[in-house]
C-alpha cells in the first residue's frame, strides 16, 4: 500500500481507463459547497459543479470506456443522498451507468472497508474520518486485494438498482 496526493489518484483514474467506483458512506464532507447550492435551491451553482464530472463522463464514454458506480445508501435516505439521487440524472445521460444499493441488502456482502476507485490491476481508497473528510488516498496494487474489490463490486452491482428505476424508500 502506499499514500497518493489528490492529484495522483486522479491521474490514475483518468488515465484512459474504464474504472468501477464503489461508495459506502451516506455523506461527504467535501461536497459541502455543492451540497449548501443544492439545498438552497441554486440550480446554476449546482449544475456548475456537475459539469465537469458529466463532460469528464461523457468523454470517457465517446472513448469507448465505461464508468460503473454504485452507490450504498441507507434508507430512508440522508439528505445528503437524496442530493446525489436529484443530480445523477446529467451523468447518467452522459453515459456514467450508476446503480443504488440500499443498506439493507448488504448486510451478507463483503465489502471493502472504504470507498474505492477499481481499475485493472490497482484500487485507490478514499478513506474518510469521522467527519466525513478524506483523510487518506490509499493505492494498492496487490491483486489479491484489487480481486477482493472486483468480486465485492460485481456482487454489489448484481443486487443494486439501475438509476432511472431506483425509488429510494
Amino acid at each position: 500500500m502506499e499514500l497518493i496526493s489528490a492529484e495522483q489518484r486522479s491521474e490514475l483514474i483518468w488515465a484512459g481507463r474504464p474504472f468501477l467506483k464503489l461508495e459506502l458512506r451516506d455523506s461527504y464532507a467535501f461536497d459541502a459547497e455543492l451540497f449548501d447550492a443544492w439545498r438552497r435551491g441554486d440550480g446554476e451553482t449546482v449544475n456548475r459543479f456537475i459539469s465537469a464530472w458529466r463532460d469528464r463522463v461523457a468523454s470517457e464514454v465517446a472513448a469507448g470506456r465505461r464508468i460503473r458506480r454504485v452507490r450504498v445508501v441507507s434508507e430512508p435516505l440522508s439528505e445528503y443522498q437524496r442530493m446525489a439521487v436529484d443530480i445523477s440524472g446529467s451523468a447518467v445521460e452522459a453515459g456514467e451507468e450508476l446503480r443504488w444499493l440500499p443498506r439493507r441488502l448488504v448486510s451478507a456482502l463483503p465489502l471493502p472497508g472504504n470507498d474505492c476507485f477499481i481499475l485493472d490491476d490497482l484500487v485507490v481508497f478514499n478513506v474518510l474520518g469521522g467527519n466525513d473528510e478524506r483523510t487518506q488516498i490509499q493505492l494498492f496494487r496487490d491483486l489479491d486485494v484489487v480481486r477482493f474489490c472486483k468480486d465485492a463490486f460485481t456482487a454489489a452491482w448484481d443486487l443494486a438498482i439501475r438509476h432511472p428505476e431506483y425509488k429510494p424508500a
